[in-house]
């Protein structure tokens, strides 16, 4: 299941299963010792902030070695890291932990990002416009795709010949082989000698390519074969992949002002930049992890090129903003994920569907989800050990559950429920919202009398609840502007852990799609047609949970709301 995970990364990786991920691109924190580093403005990424710069540059070091020593456990060993850095630290990053984490061996190149041209400050010194980022593999078989991009227009100019059929313009390259010679390439095709070290092509690869129209027969001014020239090789410029990629990258550009993919983050990274990283480095079905998830580049671009993934970030703000982004470009054929938080709503677990519920509180326990709905004995899952475990979407679980849990145990793996209670281990788990005393007392007879052993497990005491966000919309009525109306949106909202920002969809339709994914303010004017339109508004709080107001409006001369 893709993941979207709150909390410090370092806590969450050492839970993570040892050689289970594919490819890991990182982007820390710069070491700037600056508060502008400061992004989100959260609690979780303001007490991340203190922590990592609480000391010097060895005491920032040591903060990302630990973490980097992790993401060296959980790598295949076809995997590989990408470590994006600037000036400030990038030397002590490489030496200091990547030689020594990863091995010097492994070290796969050093790739230069221009992320801008120079701007006026580089008249008073010398203007740093590039990012560095480190690519180092696991091991030396490791997964490795070569990246082409666009022929530049001097290279595009070198395909001069033309056949004027459908195949376009080429260039004439060399068939013969550039190495030792072998005994296929020692042949004449069509009175045509072969190169002292033969042709390059079996004869088999060299019929075909005839047949395709793909060779070029020397012939003299009458027209005549001219066995004295060799056969050379006709390569169309529409069948050329592109230029091989190298290590210095100036064709991506960082994100603009005006950039439909900009979110208003100020550090996020282009989703070119990631493709490509990507896709040089993981096939589809890998997993991708980001550990520094930020603006959720990462895990959108894996999403969108088929691979697994888990974005990770200490900020609530961070985490929620990339799920609204996620869920913008699901389509119908996306994978679902899951969001990890500190705190869950009371009302959005009670009321989830069944089998979600039951599959995801079963996972949250530690244990392993029944994949099948039905003739499963109301086993919902099993703990590591095997022990059956049972959900309960409600309240006030009475007796007859215990009653009907215990047969079905006994029923479920008769030798396992023998072992347990002769170990004196619990038999089984009930996991509910709440237990009413015919349940307690039921359960306590059991251990008292039978030596049986049943636990009864709260939601609460597995996944901390709270409440959500209280939400607010107050409307204001600005007027006509070439016939739109404008109108301004207010949004009050309530929490008892902290109002972190507001997303916006102005044209909604059943699914949240919104066009601004990250309001501190609460604040949006929109202009809108006559006719009937649907706004929803969501409410984000500084545990993750979040409200969402849906306003039904109709514009003519004047506005009404439902």
């Amino acid at each position: 299941m893709n993941k979207l995970i709150l909390g410090d990364c370092l806590e969450v990786l050492q839970k993570i299963e040892s050689e289970s991920v594919d490819l890991v691109y990182i982007d820390p924190p710069f070491f700037s010792n600056r508060t502008y580093e400061v992004i989100w403005g959260d609690k979780g990424e303001v007490r991340s902030f203190e922590d990592r710069f609480s000391g010097g540059i060895d005491h920032y070091i040591a903060w990302l070695k630990f973490r980097i020593e992790e993401l060296h456990r959980i790598l295949k060993p076809t995997g590989s890291i990408f470590v994006h850095c600037d000036h400030h630290a990038d030397a002590y990053i490489r030496v200091q932990i990547l030689d020594k984490v990863f091995g010097i061996n492994n070290f796969r190149g050093d790739i230069v990002w221009q992320r801008h041209n120079a701007h006026n400050d580089a008249k008073k010194k010398l203007a740093v416009l590039t990012d560095t980022i480190w690519y180092y593999s696991k091991s030396e078989k490791s997964i490795y795709n070569a990246v082409y991009t666009n022929y530049q227009e001097k290279h595009i100019k070198q395909f001069k010949n033309n056949d004027h059929d459908e195949k376009g313009f080429y260039v004439l390259g060399d068939m013969s082989n550039p190495s030792r010679p072998y005994k296929g390439g020692q042949y004449t095709y069509k009175g045509y000698s072969c190169p002292a070290n033969g042709w390059r092509y079996k004869l088999e690869t060299m019929k075909k390519l005839d047949s395709e129209g793909k060779i070029n027969f020397p012939k003299d001014k009458n027209g005549n074969p001219d066995y004295s020239k060799r056969l050379t090789l006709k390569r169309y410029l529409t069948e050329q992949k592109g230029a091989l990629v190298g290590n210095f990258w100036t064709d991506i550009k960082n994100v603009l002002a005006n950039s439909k993919e900009k979110i208003g983050y100020p550090t996020q990274k282009p989703e070119k930049l990631l493709e490509r990283i990507i896709q040089m480095a993981s096939n589809e079905g890998d997993t991708v992890l980001d550990c520094f998830m930020g603006g959720g580049t990462t895990v959108a671009v894996a999403d969108k090129l088929g691979r697994n993934w888990i974005g990770i970030d200490q900020s609530v703000n961070a985490v929620k903003v990339t799920e609204f982004r996620l869920n913008k470009q699901q389509g119908l054929f996306s994978k679902p994920f899951s969001v990890q938080l500190h705190k869950y709503d009371f009302d959005t677990l009670r009321y989830k569907d069944a089998f979600e519920f039951e599959s995801f509180i079963v996972t949250q326990f530690g244990g392993v989800p029944n994949a099948k709905q039905r003739g499963d004995l109301g086993i919902d899952g099993k703990t590591f050990d095997k022990s059956p475990i049972q959900v309960k979407r409600s309240d006030n679980i009475g007796r007859n559950v215990i009653d009907n849990f215990f047969s079905a145990i006994q029923r479920f793996d008769k030798n396992l429920f023998d072992q347990n209670k002769l170990a004196q281990k619990p038999i089984g788990f009930i996991i509910a919202f709440s237990f009413g005393k015919g349940a307690v007392q039921e359960v306590a007879r059991l251990r008292n009398e039978e030596n049986v052993i049943i636990e009864l497990v709260l939601v609460e005491n597995i996944v901390p609840i709270a409440k959500k966000p209280t939400l607010k919309i107050d409307l204001k009525d600005l007027g006509l502007n070439k016939n739109l109306r404008e109108i301004e949106f207010s949004a009050q909202a309530i929490s008892e852990a902290g109002v972190e920002f507001f997303a916006w969809d102005f044209n909604y339709k059943e699914v949240f799609n919104p066009e601004i994914l990250f309001d501190k303010t609460g604040t949006q004017k929109y202009f809108f047609k006559a006719g009937e339109h649907q706004i929803a508004v969501k409410v984000v709080d500084n545990e993750g949970l979040e409200n969402i107001e849906i306003i039904k409006l109709k514009v003519n001369g004047k506005i009404e709301r439902n």
